[in-house]
């Protein structure tokens, strides 16, 4: 038995009263994931374990089987991981957005939707500027960028930038975790040894990082791709936004925690997600033009897993369109992206592999919902299905957020459904 999970991020919703108090996957025309729904087996997953915030890194990573109370580190090694940086014990990686600022508010946390051209041109530049032995601007997709600071302190408290949308930026600068404002820990070695070198204080990185912040407004105002953009009335990308860091992680691969598991690949045009996989042990896949936005090459990603699944057991494919469109609070382009994900990823890899000799189990399914009345990261259930040949259906019609409430798998928490996908 072959497997491939198709994640859409954050595609689960709440009623919306101008869809007559329908979910976006109820009003939304899905013909084939309601088909395998019919034909499946479907149930809820609660992604986020308690003490966790209902981010990104922490949904996918429980959804493919790891318990984050072990292997938790943010999102900056993850991305660290992605885009190819190998991590030294002394360092502190940190997921950089390049954000837009108005009126002392936070106006979008990806800067104006900024592209992998000029994110890479703003962070080269934040590196000339801001730089140096210790602190170093990484680009990466987009938006999405790694920060790396020698010897800081993971213990500190950052406000993920697309959580709080509208709100005054200066409020939410970076904090010491109570109880770390004047404490030092030993960095230790991949061996497991400490290294003889302590990290700063969190309030020694708090107070670093939130310099890098307060300058970086003057300098990317001061740019000229800001200064174009500002004389054409359009969003700057005019502030960078740390958070999400962590050290290396110390992660089993899939082949390692799955024996079923052979080989498999992860699909993706996220930085963080491409980091979960490496981690993870799965072949890493870049499909040219695929953004992490409704312009995605969906048909791309999909030949991509295909193949991919033709030659291995398992395959991650992921699509980050739905979070970013709730995240802006954009109801139809939400629903666009959902039915895309069904009308141009789900049809044709259901109609490759039912025909396949060996068997395929699909799983579909988001990792959180993201809310277009709320636009941010909610920490609650979200449905799944499961299809195979031959699989036994359960009485659920339709896939949504509700009808799955009704699904034979029921209520599963976080390892749970990797571990009986697993079983199949």
């Amino acid at each position: 038995m072959k497997h491939i999970i198709i994640l859409g991020d954050g595609m689960a919703d709440h009623p919306v009263s101008r869809l007559g108090n329908k979910t976006l996957l109820q009003f939304a025309d899905t013909p084939y994931m309601d088909m395998l729904a019919r034909k499946g087996r479907t149930g809820r997953l609660m992604t986020i374990p308690d003490g966790f915030l209902p981010g990104s890194e922490v949904a996918n990573s429980t959804i493919l089987g790891y318990d984050q109370n072990k292997v938790y580190e943010g999102r900056g090694p993850l991305e660290a991981a992605s885009i190819g940086y190998d991590m030294e014990p002394e360092d502190f990686a940190l997921r950089l957005n390049v954000i837009c600022v108005g009126d002392g508010k936070i106006v979008t946390h990806n800067g104006g939707n900024l592209s992998t051209e000029n994110g890479t041109v703003l962070t080269n530049y934040l590196n000339e500027k801001l730089g140096n032995e210790d602190i170093k601007f990484i680009p990466g997709i987009q938006y999405r960028h790694l920060l790396i600071v020698k010897r800081a302190s993971k213990h500190i408290v950052c406000a993920p930038p697309h959580d709080h949308p509208g709100e005054e930026w200066q409020g939410l600068l970076i904090k010491p975790e109570k109880g770390w404002e004047d404490k030092r820990e030993p960095i230790m070695g991949f061996d497991g040894k400490p290294t003889g070198e302590s990290r700063m204080t969190a309030q020694e990185t708090a107070d670093l990082l939130n310099s890098l912040i307060i300058k970086s407004k003057d300098l990317l105002e001061a740019h000229p791709y800001n200064k174009a953009k500002k004389e054409n009335g359009e969003r700057m990308a005019n502030l960078i936004w740390p958070w999400g860091g962590g050290y290396r992680p110390s992660m089993k691969t899939l082949m390692e925690k799955y024996p079923q598991v052979k080989s498999g690949s992860c699909i993706s045009a996220v930085d963080l997600i491409k980091g979960i996989g490496k981690y993870a042990g799965l072949d890493v896949i870049s499909v040219p033009r695929a953004t992490g936005l409704a312009n995605t090459n969906y048909e791309g990603k999909v030949a991509a897993a295909i193949t991919a699944l033709y030659n291995q057991d398992f395959v991650f494919v992921h699509f980050e369109a739905s979070d970013e469109a709730g995240h802006d609070g954009n109801l139809e382009l939400k629903l666009k992206t959902i039915e895309n994900l069904d009308h141009r990823v789900v049809e044709p890899i259901y109609n490759e592999v039912k025909q396949w000799d060996e068997p395929v189990a699909i799983a579909v399914m988001p990792d959180h919902p993201t809310p277009v009345e709320v636009r941010t990261h909610v920490k609650e259930p979200v449905p799944f299905l499961v299809w195979y040949n031959g699989i036994e259906p359960d009485s659920v019609q339709t896939y949504d957020e509700v009808s799955c409430v009704s699904g034979d798998y029921g209520m599963l928490h976080l390892t749970e459904f990797m571990d009986k996908f697993m079983e199949i």
